[in-house]
């Protein structure tokens, strides 16, 4: 499909000032709304706003369906009646250029559960209704979800194979043994949620209200530690016999590149796609379903993944030693047009990496735009396919990617090649590369532009969101109002007037 020339801001709500050590869904992510709309921004690109996992990552969460509870803002909360004016005094000695995980982490989960008990306790019957509706409409996942999640906290958070055997095979008896004697937690978890979800909807309608289009992202693939490998076992590829039962036999990663010399080796169990081909692909069509219930545009990552993707023994440490296997293809996406049709998914397909013949046609077949990093472009000669003068308008084009340095960190070690040639492509001296780079996306043919936060700040590596194949340290940036000024918003929005977006 064809999206309407337009060009937004990539920034994860984590990333919002606030008072209590992390961004959230409360009026700083409203205020930044409305300065998107100052700056003729149309668009709105988000991470997974799924839960973190291993290293903080969005992209290793516990639940593919599941939001991150970190994001539930507390002072709605204190408007609710659940918790007091010092619940939600700022958290003390926070950092407000980065999350302090350690200390922000407790501090949010604490207040939540204050709430949840004050909730369960003295809850209005406007809002235990609310909250029951909220049950039903979310039950194919949340009650795996939040038994999952109480059954972690219970086992320490070990791998769910390791489990006493009866609550790992999911027996029947254990299940119902385990939710009544976890009933207090189960409702916690729940509650976050119900929280999450309403809060979410309310700040998308605000954003859809004023113009603003929500692009969320959806992983290919999911953790092994979540509430889906769990409840679905089968449809994953994990190992039967006695001695490693429950354990993946092969994981993802992608093989060596740009950015790892040994490749990625990400650990994800992969999926068992025949059993997905036996039921028309149900499970990723209700995930597919359930994202865009959440956002307007899906960004699938590693799209490439659908055609082929790079399978690694479990036992290997390294990405090196995989091969490419087939994936679903075409299948996949019929069946996803036919459940969601008739209009066309709205859907952008992250094609980078090794990106063979069968991964361009899997896409253009279903009409889905793909990507373009100008970051990439200037490494090579005239040929290179992120150079703007290749792009099509069924492109989304970024200055960079939350895996990528700040375009200020990369001028800043960019090779004497790479500087010879983007001083001569984008006619510049090379002393406001940020701008100029975002100057040169907003002119592409592409029909979508997007550009980090951080790129329209100009900021130095130190600002940088992710380090692919670095497992711990990242995730935690974030800007302060003080740093955005008015000329910000009018060069976006005189840049937007004159390239037509």
């Amino acid at each position: 499909m064809r999206f309407a020339r337009a060009s937004g801001v990539l920034l994860h709500p984590t990333s919002l000032p606030g008072p209590h050590g992390s961004g959230d869904f409360g009026r700083d992510a409203y205020h930044f709304v409305d300065w998107l709309v100052a700056a003729g921004q149309k668009l709105w690109q988000l991470l997974p706003l799924a839960g973190i996992g291993p290293g903080n990552s969005p992209y290793m969460s516990n639940s593919a369906f599941a939001g991150n509870v970190l994001l539930v803002d507390l002072a709605e909360l204190q408007q609710q009646g659940w918790l007091d004016a010092a619940d939600v005094a700022p958290l003390p000695a926070a950092d407000a250029a980065q999350i302090d995980f350690s200390q922000m982490y407790p501090f949010r989960m604490a207040r939540l559960a204050q709430a949840a008990a004050r909730f369960a306790a003295a809850g209005t019957p406007a809002q235990h209704e609310d909250f029951a509706k909220f049950h039903a409409e979310q039950a194919s996942w949340l009650d795996d979800y939040a038994l999952f999640m109480s059954l972690c906290e219970a086992c320490g958070w070990q791998d769910w194979c390791l489990w006493d055997p009866a609550l790992a095979g999911r027996e029947p008896a254990a299940l119902a043994t385990a939710r009544a004697h976890h009933a207090d937690r189960i409702a916690f978890w729940q509650f976050c949620q119900w929280r999450f979800y309403r809060q979410w909807a309310a700040l998308k309608a605000y954003a859809n209200g004023k113009g603003v289009q929500i692009i969320g992202d959806t992983p290919i693939f999911i953790a092994y530690l979540s509430a889906e490998v769990w409840a679905n076992q089968h449809l994953f590829e994990l190992d039967t016999s006695p001695s490693n039962w429950g354990r993946p036999t092969v994981v993802a990663g992608v093989p060596p590149d740009f950015f790892a010399a040994t490749g990625q080796r990400w650990g994800n169990p992969l999926y068992r796609w025949s059993e997905h081909a036996k039921d028309g692909y149900a499970w990723w069509v209700e995930r597919i379903r359930r994202t865009f219930e959440l956002v307007d545009i899906v960004r699938i990552d590693h799209f490439r993944g659908f055609a082929g993707y790079w399978e690694i023994p479990a036992s290997e440490p390294t990405a090196m030693n995989g091969r490419w296997v087939p994936g679903p293809g075409e299948a996949l996406f019929e069946a996803i047009n036919k459940a969601l049709g008739p209009d066309p998914v709205a859907i952008i397909a992250e094609d980078l990496g090794v990106i063979t013949p069968d991964v361009d046609a899997l896409r253009k077949k279903f009409g889905l735009p793909g990507m373009r990093i100008l970051q990439f472009a200037f490494n090579g000669d005239a040929s290179d396919r992120f150079l703007p003068h290749h792009h099509e308008p069924d492109t989304v084009v970024y200055t960079g990617t939350h895996d990528n340095d700040t375009i200020a960190g990369w001028w800043a070690t960019a090779t004497d090649h790479e500087r010879h040639y983007a001083r001569g492509y984008l006619n510049t001296d090379g002393h406001d590369m940020p701008w100029t780079m975002i100057r040169a996306a907003m002119a592409s043919v592409a029909d979508t532009c997007v550009h980090p936060l951080q790129d329209v700040l100009a900021l130095p590596t130190d600002a940088r969101m992710n380090f692919p194949g670095q497992e711990s340290g990242w995730w935690g940036w974030r800007f302060q109002w003080s740093q955005l000024q008015p000329w910000h918003a009018q060069r976006l929005a005189e840049l937007g007037r004159l390239y037509g977006r």
